[in-house]
């Protein structure tokens, strides 16, 4: 399997990003890390190489992005306000430094975006943000709602970065073209999260697939079954 290693000093953020990829062509995934997770976690925990038929195939090529999120959700030693700054430079930087200059690398002209836990969200988040950008979105176990992170602070940022709460306002048509999976498990610390959700895709009457595994929980293991199983629904050809 190709692998080759990123870093970059970027414009948006003020400061150094590092990124891993994976595999030689294909459509690209950008595969968004956990809570806090690095830009080798993905491939640490598996999650590599449970899609490795793909990547070898040249089907797909997996994008792994450090994240932030020590800077802006996680950081309790900043106001509210500058979390939500910084996240939000973190979101243009994976649209203008990564998806814009990788999405032509198939014809779609799109590209696949998919996370788990934290990552879900991250993927759900930039996916209804930028839906002209996305066709497919894989979710694995995400969370949907940053209230908690805020201390009780809400602007504008914090509510259109909220997808529970965004999402019934937006009406883009390329939203309704999006492959949308939510995966969870019925042990999932985030099960409700997904059920929200879902209602809310159901009440836009948004096409998505709830996919609910039995007794497993908020972990790897269920999400190196999922990930591969998610790939296949992508149209290669």
């Amino acid at each position: 399997m190709k692998e080759e290693y990123f870093k970059w000093h970027s414009p948006n953020l003020g400061k150094d990003i590092e990124m891993l990829v994976f595999g030689h062509a294909g459509y690209p995934v950008i595969l968004f890390p956990t809570s806090m997770g690095s830009y080798h976690e993905n491939k640490d925990m598996g999650l590599i190489d449970s899609a490795n038929w793909y990547i070898e195939q040249g089907l797909i090529q997996i994008f792994c992005p450090d994240s932030i999120d020590k800077d802006s959700f996680y950081n309790k030693q900043i106001h509210p306000v500058h979390r939500i700054e910084n996240h939000v430079r973190y979101d243009k930087m994976i649209c203008h430094e990564i998806v814009e200059k990788v999405k032509n690398n198939t014809s779609s002209g799109k590209v696949v975006v998919a996370g788990c836990s934290f990552g879900g969200y991250h993927a759900a988040n930039f996916a209804f943000r930028h839906p002209g950008y996305v066709s497919h979105i894989f979710s694995m176990s995400g969370a949907f709602n940053i209230k908690s992170f805020m201390d009780g602070f809400h602007n504008d940022d914090v509510f259109y970065n909220s997808p529970e709460d965004y999402l019934y306002g937006l009406n883009d048509h390329e939203l309704w073209n999006m492959d949308i999976v939510l995966g969870t498990s019925n042990w999932d610390i985030c099960f409700d999260a997904n059920l929200k959700l879902s209602k809310v895709l159901s009440d836009k009457n948004m096409h998505h697939w709830l996919d609910i595994r039995q007794e497993r929980k908020h972990d790897w293991p269920v999400w190196q079954e999922m990930f591969p199983h998610y790939l296949s629904r992508i149209k290669f050809f």
